[in-house]
């Protein structure tokens, strides 16, 4: 495996798992606010976190007579297609989940490790046999995560896949754009419009009270700094070395992690059946990265 897809494979993991430690954050959160104000004030901070890193970085570029100046037009629009990709995506989930179970939500959203190597193929992107095999393998491991009572579709469930679509199309725009514009540019400017257009259904339907955000502010912070402001960007720079199919198999590890954070911090114990889950998808996810025979007889 090349050194700079691995980097974006540890990447994309390391995002996984700060994802799957945030859904306790959010939990948390919303006992003091409603999910839009919750998505509007963490998207903006982790817009700010990034600023101080961009300027640094123009500076140092600009000290090496280096280009840092982005095509702007570029930039732009992939922050205003990834943003609101990602405001639609969480509006969904955040509307499913108010009619369906928390285990269904989680998993139907995790179907975007079906969807976006589906969508790749229009967008002739190869996927390997390993890959479906291994997607396979994922899909198996989370439907035992998630699914305690059975599966039976419901309105909530229909918006949580459209969720899981959004989702889908967000992980092939950020593999698009990265490769053309700076990673943490984009990713501040994704936050931007992600809470501008999370911002109107949050004045639509939710009161929002600088009391309650007051009291919610380490689950903002945690959300905002590392969910959004450090998870996210992650994802945009480990997608500049990592096929989105391998991409989204990594980033579905966040249910993996999620149990994992359960345990740690809210001393839930997994049942025998989350644990056989957790271990097929570690497996389908090791599956993916074997090197083909091809690379093998190069090396």
């Amino acid at each position: 495996m090349k050194s700079k897809e691995m980097r974006g494979n540890l990447l994309l993991l390391i995002t996984a798992i700060i994802w799957g430690s945030a859904f306790v954050a959010q939990s948390e959160g919303m006992k003091y606010i409603g999910p839009f104000t919750f998505q509007v004030v963490r998207s903006v901070l982790g817009a700010l976190v990034l600023v101080p890193f961009i300027v640094k970085g123009n500076l140092a570029k600009k000290k090496e007579g280096l280009p840092y100046r982005e095509n702007a037009k570029m930039l732009w629009l992939g922050g205003l297609v990834c943003g609101g990709l990602l405001a639609l995506s969480s509006g969904l989930q955040q509307l499913g989940i108010q009619y369906t179970t928390v285990g269904k939500a989680g998993f139907i959203t995790a179907l975007y490790i079906l969807f976006v190597p589906l969508l790749g193929i229009f967008m002739k992107k190869k996927v390997a046999a390993k890959v479906w095999i291994a997607i396979g393998i994922a899909v198996a491991g989370l439907y035992l995560l998630c699914m305690q009572d059975g599966f039976s579709l419901s309105v909530g469930d229909t918006y949580v896949a459209l969720c899981a679509a959004g989702f889908s199309f967000h992980i092939l725009a950020v593999d698009y754009f990265a490769a053309r514009v700076d990673g943490l540019k984009l990713s501040c400017l994704q936050f931007l419009f992600c809470a501008v257009f999370s911002a109107v259904p949050m004045v639509m339907g939710e009161q929002v009270e600088i009391s309650g955000i007051m009291q919610a502010w380490l689950p903002l912070v945690y959300g905002g700094v590392l969910s959004s402001g450090v998870g996210y960007t992650l994802q945009v720079l480990g997608q500049k070395y990592t096929k989105p199919a391998i991409a989204s198999l990594l980033m579905s590890l966040e249910s993996v992690f999620a149990v994992l954070a359960g345990i740690i911090l809210l001393k839930q114990i997994p049942s025998v059946r989350e644990a056989a889950g957790c271990i097929l998808m570690f497996g389908a996810i090791i599956l993916a990265q074997l090197p083909d025979k091809k690379t093998q007889e190069k090396e």
